[in-house]
């Protein structure tokens, strides 16, 4: 599945996306890693470690020297090739804004037992942080870091400076919103993002799954507003459905069961959200089985 790739360097030359064999409801076709430059290169997002997709990154190399590892965050279908694509081309660093807890709030921190969300890499150590403004560069392109927590709070997004692209991980994609699933996700924190991303007038996203995006501005704002929305939908509701089980049973009503789980934890995001803004109280404390009132 191309999804708006060509094979080999796409249009933006010098930029050649491989997609891992890892296909599921929560990856769509796979991760996309992609190996960026000409006579040197980084390779962004080395997804999982699976040897064929590890074979694939080092054919797309082409013995060229990699400057870096570029890791957008550290769930499961993103991170943990590093390591082994590392032992496989030398002593490489692994750069990204942190461990997979890093950045989190007071809030996500209080809920680290709840768990769930896609699977963190708990192992994940990068060699060097990147924070916002750092820059990576190599022969003919710049990489600029941006912190863009929301769907994980180690979350970089990276600016591409010579083609006003930017590889937006899984902040932003085209095929479908961005889960947020505390404590891994936080919807303060996504909103954020999206405007500092909607800011850099970018003419391409190249998302962690899926096809590129080609009118970002306009994708930014449409997550935003379904977010609003959907937050509006929760607010409304409280003062008779006070608890998430009952907040999914009247706004998930035409929802498969099945999907109820997921919609829990993003009606949580959503009560966290308006809790942390003022604009709901949470018995006795924020979690998912507390009572919320409009305050």
């Amino acid at each position: 599945m191309d999804e708006g790739y060509p094979s080999g360097e796409s249009k933006e030359s010098g930029l050649i996306r491989v997609l891992a064999p890892n296909p599921s409801p929560m990856t769509y076709g796979g991760t996309n890693s992609f190996v960026l430059g000409h006579d040197d290169v980084a390779v962004i997002d080395p997804g999982p470690a699976i040897p064929a997709h590890l074979d694939a990154l080092q054919t797309a190399i082409a013995g060229r020297p990699v400057r870096a590892i570029l890791v957008t965050h550290s769930h499961l279908d993103h991170s943990p090739g590093a390591e082994p694509l590392r032992s496989r081309l030398g002593n490489i660093p692994v750069l990204a804004f942190g461990a997979s807890h890093t950045g989190r709030s007071a809030t996500m921190t209080r809920l680290t037992h709840l768990g769930g969300g896609e699977g963190l890499d708990h192992s994940f150590a990068p060699d060097a942080l990147l924070a916002q403004g750092d820059e990576v560069a190599g022969d003919g392109w710049t990489l600029r870091a941006h912190h863009t927590p929301g769907h994980m709070a180690n979350h970089l997004s990276f600016e591409w400076s010579e083609t006003r692209a930017v590889f937006t991980g899984d902040t932003i994609m085209g095929w479908a919103s961005t889960m947020i699933s505390p404590p891994d996700g936080d919807l303060g924190q996504f909103m954020a993002s999206l405007d500092i991303l909607e800011a850099l007038d970018a003419a391409t996203f190249h998302c962690g799954h899926g096809g590129p995006v080609g009118d970002p501005t306009a994708r930014c704002r449409a997550l935003r507003a379904h977010r609003l929305t959907r937050e509006a939908s929760i607010f409304a509701a409280l003062p008779d459905a006070p608890t998430i089980p009952e907040l999914v049973a009247r706004i998930y009503a035409d929802t498969p069961a099945a999907l109820h789980g997921a919609a829990a934890r993003n009606v949580l995001a959503h009560l966290i959200h308006l809790v942390e803004t003022k604009r709901a109280v949470a018995f006795p404390d924020v979690g998912p089985d507390a009572t919320y009132e409009q305050s």
